[in-house]
């Protein structure tokens, strides 16, 4: 039997209280709604150095910041757009953070994303489904359709680029659509 002193278990104990707390270990990897709400929110633009004269003006090309996006990694049926039974509480959660009043007033992509085995044009339609049926179940929930524009990406934009073939590339992403 393994023997280990009064500390070390209250130790373990505690590491393992502190990973439940912050949802490293909830129940089927489902984000709950409020992380997926800090996922999407638009943040406020950082207030960087402001000059006080002309003589101290220069001029930068500056991009916009990516639109906040969550990647959501949603079980369907092999070779169909049918969402699995395990993916449904992410989806529950989703619709929930999506009607919370932080993101009351968004319009979101909701993207659809395959691995590369299968043709392209395969690949795309099978996407198109995807987003489309990741969509219908959103608003099943309650979010409005008109807020929702499913989108198929098919396997053009990876996110394993390094292993085309990866699970991880067989994806939803939800992108906040709200013009900053």
């Amino acid at each position: 039997m393994f023997n280990c002193s009064a500390a070390l278990r209250s130790r373990f104990v505690a590491g393992l209280f502190f990973l439940c707390m912050s949802g490293a270990l909830q129940a089927q990897g489902a984000p709950s709604a409020a992380e997926m709400v800090e996922q999407l929110k638009v943040q406020p633009p950082s207030a960087g150095p402001r000059t006080r004269s002309l003589r101290n003006l220069t001029v930068e090309a500056v991009e916009p910041p990516p639109a906040p996006s969550l990647s959501l990694l949603i079980q369907f049926d092999f070779n169909s757009a049918r969402v699995r039974p395990d993916s449904q509480q992410t989806l529950a959660n989703l619709a929930q953070a999506m009607q919370s009043k932080e993101l009351a007033n968004a319009k979101f992509a909701v993207e659809g994303h395959t691995d590369a085995k299968g043709g392209a044009d395969y690949n795309l339609k099978l996407s198109q489904q995807r987003a489309d049926a990741v969509s219908s179940i959103l608003v099943g929930h309650g979010v409005t359709a008109a807020r929702l524009v499913s989108v198929g990406k098919g396997s053009t934009e990876p996110s394993n680029a390094a292993d085309p073939l990866a699970a991880e590339n067989r994806r939803v992403r939800v992108v906040n659509l709200v013009v900053q």
